[in-house]
């Protein structure tokens, strides 16, 4: 059930053959991002549980999840970046139907991030399912 955009991204992991490729990727996917206003890095937007500092703002629209992300450390940004590629222009209703350990599992992350890098994640994962669920 993923985004045509993170089909993209399985499909490009697809031809890098090894690990540092894939990161280097993930890397530049969050580099390419556009910044989060300073206005909304606040306390109310940064995730609790990221050994770096994370903040999500959501902003569902008419019924469609939408989401803008942000962290002081490069591999969380792209994961950051992965995560809206899963996640952003999904219906509200349907963000928690996303098995997202499955999706991102596609990509191989689980085998090459740290065990604080793996908890970040899911923190950030449990924040966009909650945020949406409360939306809905």
């Amino acid at each position: 059930m993923a985004q045509a955009a993170f089909e993209a991204v399985v499909e490009d992991f697809e031809f890098l053959e090894d690990w540092e490729d894939r990161y280097r990727m993930v890397i530049e996917m969050g580099k390419a991002m556009e910044p989060l206003p300073e206005a909304l890095k606040v306390p109310a937007t940064k995730v609790e549980g990221c050994a770096s500092q994370v903040w999500l703002h959501m902003t569902p629209d008419a019924g469609v999840f939408h989401f803008h992300g942000e962290s002081d450390a490069l591999i969380v940004k792209g994961l950051i970046a992965l995560l809206q590629r899963l996640y952003d222009g999904l219906p509200l209703s349907d963000v928690s139907a996303v098995d997202a350990r499955a999706e991102l599992g596609r990509l191989g992350l689980h085998d090459h991030l740290s065990a604080q890098r793996s908890n970040g994640l899911r923190a950030m994962i449990e924040r966009i399912r909650a945020e949406a669920q409360a939306a809905v």
